[in-house]
């Protein structure tokens, strides 16, 4: 059976080397895609050998994985999750679990985040009946400060949840520090910024919980998944029981009576002796990943420290070609930071002779792919419009970014002779255009 495995293993990689030959970087003709996953040839072995075992719901890699991403962003327990915005869903949901008691989140409690960002950081709070207070960023490092949130902070206050924007992380020891002199939940969303640091502390370890996506737009990918991850027992205890359906059991798949009292339980208005396997504490969901998906994990956790240097060495290619450019402001990073940057974010400034539409039709034309900054300003768009929030403060700067703000890519799978066609591409536009 071995030798019948290590036969299609092998084909696997012929395969691989058959089909991924790069063809070559055409200037204007070959896609630069802002974002992408880079997968090799153990990637596709990773994949086939996990299928193989016909393994396909969560299992041993899952596992594996889940142990060895904790230990990399140094948290007691980490918990694999169909994606980044289940991982968003589960870590907000965890903190309305009855098991807190008086410090559970309840409807009409308040959670403060920002109005420039992605949906699936906001919407948690809303899906939870939660109210989101929203508060402005600063430009050019597209993030918060802890002196906003600070004024953010009411007498309904109970939490607060911020992503790291495109990598740059926002004050986040000041913001614990507040949640802490507060009585606050913290939960950091880590999903655009693994890898980064700040005060020299990596992010991802300041809130009592964060999350990370594995989109394959991300630092490292499964195609779909992601994590929430925790040094509080507690909170994980409520995060996998809301993940797995509800379900009071922590047997994992296929296993039965891991402590030892299966049928001694008596909880809820069940009879006693009720099968522990089916008595449910939460009203969860299965949000869970699947082995394969782990597996793929794996072997691209063994390149997470490549991936993150590309990207901070094509970040900076670009900030030193476009540096000193009229009509753009070029982003910083957050003082006391090193990011591990998800893109290159560029504000077209509102006096410019040039207007971002035109700049990104420009650039579009020619084969450079384009993002905008998430959402713009999230209470412009219309899910919404009508729904229960408060604004502390103006949003003139997300109103700003959702005028004139776009970003392109940094990921690892572009080149040298791409990054130096974008810097050409973009001067050119403003030489003609400023």
């Amino acid at each position: 059976m071995t030798d019948n495995k290590d036969i299609v293993l092998d084909a696997v990689r012929r395969y691989h080397r058959q089909t991924a030959a790069d063809e070559g970087f055409k200037p204007g003709v070959t896609e630069i895609w802002p974002s992408g996953a880079v997968l090799d040839e153990e990637d596709r072995v990773a994949i086939v050998e996990a299928a193989l075992t016909l393994r396909i719901a969560a299992g041993p890699s899952a596992k594996k994985f889940e142990s060895d991403f904790a230990k990399l962003l140094k948290r007691r327990k980490a918990h694999l999750t169909n994606s980044g915005s289940s991982a968003n869903l589960l870590a907000l949901s965890a903190l309305t679990s009855p098991t807190l008691g008086d410090r559970r989140l309840q409807p009409g409690d308040e959670v403060i985040t920002v109005a420039a960002g992605f949906p699936t950081t906001v919407n948690p709070i809303l899906q939870n009946g939660l109210i989101p207070v929203f508060v402005d960023v600063d430009l050019p490092t597209y993030n918060t400060t802890a002196d906003r949130v600070a004024q953010a902070i009411g007498p309904r206050t109970r939490a607060i949840i911020i992503a790291h924007a495109l990598g740059n992380p926002f004050e986040v020891a000041e913001v614990a520090q507040l949640a802490k002199d507060h009585d606050l939940f913290f939960v950091e969303d880590n999903c655009d910024a693994v890898g980064t640091t700040y005060d020299g502390r990596i992010t991802g370890t300041f809130g009592d919980m964060s999350t990370v996506s594995f989109y394959p737009a991300h630092h490292l990918t499964m195609g779909e998944g992601g994590c929430v991850l925790t040094d509080n027992l507690r909170l994980a205890r409520v995060v996998e029981s809301l993940r797995d359906w509800g379900r009071d059991c922590w047997c994992e798949p296929g296993k039965s009576n891991t402590c030892f009292k299966r049928f001694d339980y008596q909880m809820g208005n069940l009879p006693a002796g009720y099968d522990h396997k089916y008595i449910f504490s939460h009203v969860g969901y299965n949000l869970k990943g699947t082995d394969i998906q782990a597996a793929l994990g794996l072997t691209q956790l063994a390149k997470l420290d490549t991936f993150i240097e590309a990207r901070r060495r094509n970040w900076r290619r670009l900030r030193e070609g476009l540096d000193g450019l009229p009509g753009l402001l070029l982003p910083e990073p957050t003082p006391r930071s090193e990011p591990s940057w998800f893109g290159f974010v560029l504000t077209v400034d509102p006096q410019a002779r040039f207007t971002r539409a035109e700049l990104v039709a420009h650039l579009e034309e020619r084969k450079i792919g384009t993002r905008r900054l998430f959402s713009g300003n999230l209470t412009r768009q219309p899910a919404y419009i009508g729904r229960p929030h408060r604004i502390v403060g103006d949003l003139t700067n997300s109103d700003i970014i959702t005028e004139h703000t776009f970003w392109i890519g940094v990921y690892p799978g572009l080149t040298d002779e791409m990054l130096d066609y974008m810097v050409t591409t973009i001067k050119e536009f403003v030489a003609v255009r400023g």
